[in-house]
């Protein structure tokens, strides 16, 4: 089965993936039986074996461009900070302190609302998913131990209510990339947006008060050391207004250390062994990330999102269809480069000339556009997002996918408003 010369062979290396780790994992009932590490290396091989006619040199170039691209670097980046944070704030006490006090302020059965309405405001405010994550993964994480709730629930709550703010945010790059790509106003399809996952968020904030009626704290909670709070409000606090996470992170950090220094928690060299510990626990996210960015350039390479846009818009008949076939096409590719905001910039160009071949509202298009990217990305187990949330949690990121309402609901929404030619106005 080829196109202009483009196979499907190109995007092979991802199926090898998918069945390796996904199918495999459901056939034999345990997502921990193939390691993903592991699927990613045989995926990888593949990928690299199926440039033919290449020298094995400039293949492996390819391989460590991907890996190694800017953006992935940077994310990188933030995953190291994050570790370190993490670790030496969870020994020097602030996350415990910061549990005990969210525990004595929320009721029992707002628990998990509250947090769900936490992460949409931040990732609101601050327009970017990962950072929301990482300022509340911790937090949540401390919650679940002490009330005995599922920490995969917990960790999904935080991740849905992140990817709320990564599509609706002024600031959001995904925001920012859609309404450019398809030119037309941010507040023109923020109003488009909003009418579409705005239901969603309040059936997953009802669902979670539901679901958190018989969650109670512990009857006795110690005293809150107030001062070991304080580097957890400062990330917070700094991230809702909108300062850059790596420096956010670089301050909670730093704060962790003099706080741990001067109650004597920890001296200078055990603040050293904490942040080493928390760097060392981020390995196999590193390593997962620069492998899932390898694997993505060679498809590319191959051709293989020229071939995924060619199959997904080569059958359009109608403005439905045409809809369709934008939330399809950057689905696809969300899937095959594990960045939403790569997709929409990948998928953008061509969505604007199906727009306005077919008649689709522009404000319509770049809501399509960045719903079903977040959507695609909350639910892929090698996003961002994803190894994010279980490496800060120390679970598997499978193990949160069957708690992530939201964005579920979510992309149930936006299917349904194409369906049924939902805002009326724009459609």
């Amino acid at each position: 089965m080829s196109i202009n010369g483009k196979s499907v062979a190109a995007i092979s290396p991802l199926l090898v993936f998918v069945v390796l780790y996904l199918v495999t994992s459901i056939i034999v009932r345990d997502f921990y039986k193939v390691p993903i590490t592991v699927a990613f290396m045989v995926s990888s091989v593949y990928a690299v074996a199926t440039m033919r006619g290449v020298p094995l040199e400039e293949r492996v170039k390819v391989y460590s461009q991907g890996a190694g691209s800017p953006n992935l670097m940077l994310m990188i980046w933030i995953f190291i900070l994050a570790g370190a944070f993490a670790a030496s704030a969870k020994a020097m006490g602030a996350i415990d302190a910061t549990v005990n006090l969210s525990l004595r302020l929320l009721p029992d059965n707002l628990l998990l609302g509250s947090i769900f309405l936490a992460a949409c405001f931040i990732s609101l405010s601050i327009g970017t998913s990962v950072g929301t994550i990482v300022a509340l993964t911790p937090l949540a994480a401390g919650i679940a131990r002490e009330t005995g709730a599922g920490l995969p629930l917990l960790v999904a709550i935080v991740a849905g209510g992140a990817f709320f703010g990564d599509n609706l945010s002024f600031i959001s790059d995904t925001t920012i990339t859609a309404t450019r790509t398809q030119g037309c106003k941010l507040s023109d399809k923020f109003k488009v947006n909003s009418q579409i996952v705005m239901p969603a968020a309040a059936i997953a904030f009802a669902l979670y008060i539901f679901m958190g009626v018989h969650i109670h704290a512990p009857q006795q909670l110690p005293e809150v050391d107030w001062i070991k709070v304080v580097p957890y409000l400062v990330v917070l606090v700094t991230a809702v207004v909108g300062v850059n996470v790596m420096v956010v992170l670089v301050l909670g950090l730093v704060l962790s250390g003099v706080v741990g220094v001067f109650t004597g928690t920890y001296d200078l060299f055990g603040w050293f062994a904490a942040m080493g510990e928390g760097i060392t626990g981020m390995g196999e996210l590193i390593i997962i990330t620069m492998m899932a960015g390898g694997l993505m350039e060679i498809i590319r390479y191959n051709g293989g999102i020229d071939y995924i846009l060619h199959a997904l818009t080569r059958h359009i008949r109608s403005k439905r269809g045409a809809e369709l076939s934008i939330a399809a096409l950057v689905s696809v590719i969300n899937l095959c480069t594990a960045n939403n905001t790569v997709a929409i910039i990948t998928a953008g160009p061509l969505a604007h000339d199906i727009a306005g071949r077919y008649g689709v509202d522009k404000r319509k298009s770049a809501s399509i556009l960045d719903t079903f990217s977040c959507f695609t990305q909350g639910l892929i187990p090698y996003g961002a997002q994803l190894l994010m949330a279980a490496g800060l949690a120390s679970i598997n990121p499978i193990d949160i996918i069957p708690y992530l309402y939201y964005p579920f609901i979510m992309g149930a929404c936006a299917l349904l408003s194409i369906l049924f030619r939902y805002p009326r106005k724009y459609s």
